[in-house]
């Protein structure tokens, strides 16, 4: 445990919850949440294109909300960081793809060794040795490009329903002007709510439902962790962690840490692998979202992670409910209060991906994150480390400076 970094701990978080909580924090959180319980979509998406039956992928998504719900509370709360937690969206698309293969208490099996193995490398200490291996510019690089599409998904409206998208990003600016007290965010989400109620928005179809996570043994074989838990691990050790990382350090948070983050993180997925779930880290959007500027003070951003998981472990016996009510809401509508959310994480992505070092190999990781490729059915955030990280090493390899800290640990 000698590596774990310490933090302030849980005894005072209620009541500094309480004293910091206000209206920027609650808003950023509100809007986080939000997105959270709109991600499951992509999971229902996901099982429903892999033939795995609905009420599999119902449950799938429940168990998503309340454990890292639960995570989510306490992590945030342990450093008093913006530090929310969900689960990996490549590897619910690779766990969705493998389930029809190797079958279902197999993948779960899967994860539970790629949970033990980023428990281990918390545990170790790795995680410094692997941001050093991954540089920030490479790593904002896949941020960027991963972000991107958040900020293209907010404009696209404009051709398809240009009257709503004008009015809720205009009222964002206008509040950032003119409203200094009141959160843009929240002024945005009121006109657009406002909006959908004047239009007739159908919620007709909305139906009430309530369940709870089901307990599930996994299994073990050796095919299911070569082809789905090897690959999952990799992408939680070296992508997730160093994407949120990333964020929340671009952010301006000096300390952020890495290996109780990836440990939490391996403890989190081997729980979850008992629950239909395939994995529990730190998510990169809500992270983005939580520790940007629209959170307003540094020392009080936590809040906004804590609010995250408040809104999963309610909303998760009901997701059912709330499923039918994201689908009676316009698709723009989550599109573009996500993407002002991110506006500036965006931004400043951009700025430190494309102002220092390892510039050939974070162009590479941008590019490579904004293509979406998938290589042996891993997807593109994970490869724009790799390949970001490798070809800076080939072409770039005095940015590392590996030679100096040898030298100078050589004259220590």
């Amino acid at each position: 445990m000698k590596h774990i970094e310490k933090g302030v701990g849980l005894r005072s978080a209620p009541r500094d919850f309480i004293r910091d909580l206000n209206a920027d924090n609650f808003s950023a959180g509100l809007v986080a949440g939000i997105f959270g319980l709109s991600a499951g979509i992509i999971h229902i998406s996901a099982g429903t294109a892999a033939g795995l039956p609905k009420e599999f992928t119902l449950m799938w998504v429940i168990s998503y909300l309340m454990i890292n719900g639960m995570f989510g509370l306490l992590l945030p709360a342990w450093y008093r960081l913006p530090l929310p937690m969900a689960n990996s969206i490549p590897g619910a698309l690779l766990f969705a793809s493998i389930i029809p293969i190797v079958g279902l208490n197999e993948a779960l099996g899967a994860t539970l060794i790629a949970g033990a193995i980023s428990l281990i490398i918390g545990l170790a200490g790795m995680m410094s040795l692997v941001m050093k291996l991954i540089p920030m510019p490479i790593v904002m690089g896949m941020v960027a490009g991963i972000l991107l599409k958040f900020g293209t998904n907010m404009v696209m409206p404009l051709q398809n329903a240009m009257l709503p998208a004008v009015v809720m990003i205009l009222a964002f600016f206008l509040a950032t002007r003119f409203l200094r007290r009141v959160p843009p965010l929240v002024v945005a989400l009121l006109v657009g709510v406002g909006y959908m109620a004047f239009s007739g928005a159908d919620f007709s179809g909305v139906t009430f439902s309530m369940q709870l996570p089901e307990f599930i043994m996994p299994t073990f074989t050796l095919e299911a962790f070569l082809a789905y838990g090897l690959p999952l691990a990799l992408i939680l050790v070296g992508m997730e962690t160093p994407a949120g990382v990333g964020l929340v350090k671009g952010m301006g948070f000096k300390e952020v840490p890495a290996n109780a983050i990836t440990a939490v993180g391996g403890i989190g997925t081997m729980i979850s692998a008992f629950f239909n779930l395939h994995s529990t880290c730190i998510a990169a959007p809500m992270t983005g979202i939580c520790s940007g500027p629209e959170a307003g003070n540094h020392d009080k951003r936590w809040v906004a992670a804590v609010i995250v998981g408040i809104i999963f472990i309610v909303a998760a016996p009901f997701y059912g409910f709330v499923f039918s009510l994201i689908e009676a809401m316009p698709g723009y509508f989550i599109a573009i209060i996500a993407g002002l959310a991110l506006l500036r994480v965006i931004g400043s992505a951009m700025q430190m991906t494309f102002s220092g070092k390892h510039q050939v190999g974070a162009l590479f990781s941008f590019l490579i994150a904004v293509s979406g490729i998938q290589i042996l059915g891993i997807g593109s955030s994970f490869w724009a480390l790799v390949l970001g990280a490798g070809l800076s090493m080939l072409v770039e390899f005095k940015d590392f400076g590996f030679s100096r800290r040898v030298a100078d640990e050589s004259a220590a």
